[in-house]
């Protein structure tokens, strides 16, 4: 992010400030990193679904998933919503629905290159410090979720913040469709940092193993970043876009939650996300 000039104030204040400032990490105009003040959420949507054709108009509750999805975002009240649009039909139903939606390049490789392109348009000048990434296909993903998803930037070494939930289903633990998040952390914690992600069971040996949930906080200068770094061997071993910032040296640190949102991939999910929002 673009960070405001030095003030008189700034370049007159006391020792006691200038020593507490230095132990802070420093942007690269010199200012000391904090918690993020103006964040934004950003939806990344695409019609190219090969399990589930047109997944984002898809009705759920009476209005599309990815409206769904917008709404969810709205109720979170973290910041201004906007949903970054690969189709002009994903942007002809959100913006029927209300919300503010941005044309991006259809050909983006990933949600995080299509949420970067629709901040530059929206928000030109860096007034928002922090970005949102939710994915198109959580249409119930809660507010409280959402919001614990910044929790991570409050420390000020954390450039990516994300979620994880313990698992508790044995078979999940061996899914390689469930990666897992390998988390440095304290007895008693809520958030950690995440070393590595992997498809596979880690770490070894006695407890919990977490189950991440691909729900990002960028502070703004990471996401230019990240999405600046070409794609990692380790990435690519694992066909995890994550592992690009560790193996570039990027902070990534992870919030606890109590469930998995659900992610909507298959009939089946799109009829339970329904029910979901039927009994609400």
């Amino acid at each position: 992010f673009q960070a405001d000039a030095p003030s008189l104030y700034c370049m007159t204040r006391s020792a006691k400030s200038r020593n507490h400032d230095q132990d802070l990490p420093m942007t690269e105009n010199n200012q000391p990193r904090s918690a993020p003040e103006n964040p934004i959420v950003v939806v990344p949507a695409r019609m190219a679904s090969t399990r589930l054709p047109g997944k984002p108009l898809l009705d759920i509750g009476g209005a599309p998933m990815i409206v769904q999805v917008w709404r969810r975002a709205m109720e979170a009240d973290v910041g201004p919503v906007v949903v970054a649009c690969g189709d002009q039909e994903i942007f002809d139903a959100v913006k029927a629905a209300g919300a503010q939606a941005v044309m991006t390049n259809p050909d983006h490789p990933s949600g995080s290159d299509r949420a970067f392109e629709a901040l530059a348009v929206i928000d030109p000048d860096g007034h928002h410090d922090a970005i949102v990434n939710i994915q198109g296909d959580l249409p119930t993903i809660e507010a409280a979720v959402v919001r614990q998803v910044l929790k991570p930037l409050k420390e000020p070494l954390t450039d990516i913040a994300t979620l994880a939930c313990e698992i508790t289903d044995e078979d999940e633990k061996a899914n390689p469709n469930v990666v897992k998040a390998v988390l440095s952390m304290n007895a008693g914690a809520d958030t950690g940092r995440a070393l590595y992600f992997s498809r596979q069971p880690v770490p070894s040996g006695d407890g919990p193993l977490y189950h991440h949930i691909g729900l990002y906080a960028f502070r703004r200068r990471a996401l230019e970043r990240f999405v600046g770094l070409p794609p990692a061997p380790l990435e690519k071993r694992e066909r995890l876009e994550q592992l690009r910032a560790l193996e570039a040296g990027m902070r990534i640190d992870a919030a606890l939650v109590d469930t998995v949102p659900l992610g909507v991939d298959t009939p089946a999910d799109l009829q339970r996300a329904r029910e979901m929002l039927a009994s609400q």
